[in-house]
C-alpha cells in the first residue's frame, strides 16, 4: 500500500509490535498519553449524544504520568523502527476540557468550538505539563524528537505548547497548515491524524514544509460504533479480519511506487461521483449501467470488456485521484490495464460470478514444524469455477480433530453481533478469517469448513 509509518493510538503498544515494525521496516510514531491531568468526554450514546462519560487514565495521571512515559521510552527508545515519541493526541481539544479566550475570536478557523468557557481548566495549563513531559522523554532518549497530535492549534498557539515540542501534529487542520507556516516558519508540521479524503493528502504533496501524514484509522476498529447494531469504527485501509479494502488500493495508488491498478464498481445511480470505496464486484442486470473507479498510479488506464476495448486510454481526474468510466453490464471479464509510457505494466480483472459452490480455506502456514502459536485460515466461498462469491453470505462451520483450539472467526461484518467463539460464523463479502490455536507438539491437524450445500473444505498441518 505504500505504507512506511504508523502512529499508536493512543498508548503503549505490546512489544510483539514494534519487533515486527522492526523487522518491516516501518517507522513508529509511539505515543503515551489520550487525555493528561483532566478527563475527556466518553460519549457513550453517540458523538455529543446524551450525557458524557469521564472515566479515563486522567484519575492516574498526576501521580503516574511522568513514571508511565519513563517505562515507555526506557522499555522502546532500542528498536529502530521508533522515529518521535508522542506525549499526547487531542488533549488540547477546545473546552474538552482547556478553553482559552481566543476561542471568542471571530475567523478563527477552529473546528468544534463553542467559544470561550471559563469555568472549563486554562489552556496555559497545556504548556506547562508538555514542557514536563517533552523533559522526561528527553531524559531518557535525547535523540529522537517529542511531538503530539495538536486537535485546537488556534488555542494552543496561545499558550507553550506547542513550543515545547520538537515537532508539531496536526489533526484534521489542515486549513491551518499555511498561515501557522507563515507565522511560525521554524515549526516542523506534519499530518498527525487526517481523514481519507484527496485534499488532505494534497495538503501534503502541495507543500514542502509538510512531510507527512497519518490516517485515521489504517484499520477498522471495535468501538466508538454507531446505532445499534454497529460493533466498531469502519474507516480503516484494512477490516477487522485484514483484508484490504478498496480504499486500501486508492491509497496505495496515491503511497506506492510500485505500479498498480484496480478497479470496482457501484451501480450508477448511487452518485455521480467516483467512489474511493468501489468493491470489486462484477455481477448486475444485463444492460444496467455501472459506474466503474478505477485507482492507480500508472500514466495512463484502458478498460477491456470482455477483451473488447472499452473507451480510449484514460488518465487520472486531478480532482478526485480516480479514473471513471459508465459501462453497461455485460456478464464476463471486467478488466483494467496500466500503461506506462504506452506499455502494459499493470492488470486488474474482475469476472462475473456464479452461485456459491464451495468453501476454499487457506492456512498461513503449511506445517506445524515452527510451531506456529497462532495459524490463520482465510476462507472463501467460490461458485463452481473457483471464482469469489462476493455477495455470498453463508453461514460457515468450523470442526477442529486434534490438539487445538478455535480462538475465533472474523467476518469483518459491522454489524455481526455473534459470539467470535462460536464454531459458527457467517461470510462477509465471501469471505472470513479463522484463527486457530495448536497446543504444543500439536501432532496432525485436520480443520474441516463446511456449510449447507456447498462442498466443503479441508485443511491438514503436520
Amino acid at each position: 500500500m505504500g505504507v512506511n509509518a504508523i502512529r499508536t493510538s493512543h498508548n503503549p503498544q505490546a512489544p510483539a509490535l514494534y519487533d515486527l515494525c522492526d523487522e518491516l521496516g516501518l517507522l513508529v510514531m509511539n505515543e503515551a498519553f489520550d487525555e493528561w491531568e483532566f478527563p475527556k468526554k466518553k460519549w457513550v450514546s453517540g458523538w455529543n449524544q446524551g450525557k458524557p462519560a469521564f472515566d479515563g487514565p486522567s484519575a492516574f495521571f498526576n501521580d503516574w504520568g511522568e513514571r508511565d512515559l519513563k517505562d515507555m521510552v526506557q522499555r522502546d527508545r532500542n528498536h529502530p523502527s521508533v522515529f518521535m515519541w508522542s506525549i499526547g493526541n487531542e488533549v488540547d481539544y477546545p473546552n474538552d476540557p482547556y478553553s482559552h479566550p481566543i476561542l471568542d475570536k471571530e475567523g478563527i478557523q477552529q473546528q468544534h468550538t463553542a467559544g470561550y468557557q471559563p469555568n472549563q481548566p486554562h489552556a496555559d495549563r497545556l504548556g506547562a505539563i508538555a514542557k514536563r513531559l517533552a523533559a522526561v522523554v528527553r531524559a531518557n532518549d535525547p535523540t529522537r524528537p517529542v511531538t503530539a497530535g495538536l486537535a485546537g492549534p488556534v488555542m494552543s498557539n496561545e499558550t507553550d505548547y506547542p513550543g515545547a515540542l520538537d515537532v508539531a501534529g496536526y489533526n484534521y487542520t489542515e486549513r491551518r497548515y499555511a498561515q501557522d507556516h507563515a507565522k511560525y516558519p521554524k515549526r516542523v508540521l506534519y499530518g498527525s491524524e487526517n481523514g481519507h479524503g484527496l485534499d488532505a493528502w494534497k495538503a501534503v504533496t502541495d507543500n514542502d514544509y509538510i512531510f507527512g501524514q497519518f490516517l485515521w484509522t489504517g484499520l477498522d476498529y471495535l468501538g466508538e460504533a454507531g446505532a445499534w447494531p454497529s460493533r466498531g469504527f469502519t474507516t480503516g485501509l484494512l477490516d477487522l479480519a485484514g483484508f484490504k479494502k478498496p480504499r486500501a488500493y486508492f491509497r496505495e495508488s496515491l503511497w506506492s511506487t510500485n505500479p498498480m491498478i484496480y478497479i470496482g464498481t457501484s451501480p450508477r445511480f448511487r452518485s455521480n461521483r467516483p467512489s474511493t470505496d468501489a468493491p470489486p464486484v462484477w455481477n448486475y442486470q444485463a444492460g444496467a449501467s455501472v459506474q466503474v473507479s478505477c485507482y492507480t498510479n500508472c500514466e495512463q488506464a484502458k478498460l477491456l470488456l470482455n477483451g473488447q476495448p472499452f473507451d480510449e486510454p484514460k488518465s487520472r481526474d486531478a480532482s478526485t485521484g480516480v479514473i471513471a468510466w459508465e459501462v453497461p453490464f455485460q456478464a464476463g471479464t471486467l478488466e483494467a490495464v496500466g500503461l506506462n509510457g504506452g506499455k502494459e505494466v499493470a492488470r486488474f480483472a474482475l469476472k462475473t460470478s456464479g452461485r456459491p459452490h464451495a468453501i476454499v480455506a487457506t492456512p498461513s502456514v503449511t506445517t506445524l514444524k515452527g510451531q506456529p502459536d497462532v495459524v490463520e485460515i482465510t476462507v472463501q466461498v467460490v461458485d463452481d469455477k473457483g471464482l469469489p462469491v462476493f455477495m455470498a453470505d453463508d453461514e460457515i462451520s468450523c470442526r477442529i480433530q486434534g490438539k487445538a483450539r478455535l480462538l475465533g472467526m472474523e467476518s469483518s461484518h459491522p454489524s455481526d453481533m455473534g459470539d467470535y467463539t462460536d464454531f459458527r460464523q457467517r461470510v462477509y463479502q465471501g469471505r472470513l478469517k479463522a484463527y486457530v490455536k495448536p497446543a504444543p507438539q500439536a501432532g496432525p491437524l485436520t480443520i474441516t469448513f463446511s456449510a449447507n450445500w456447498l462442498q466443503e473444505a479441508v485443511v491438514t498441518l503436520e
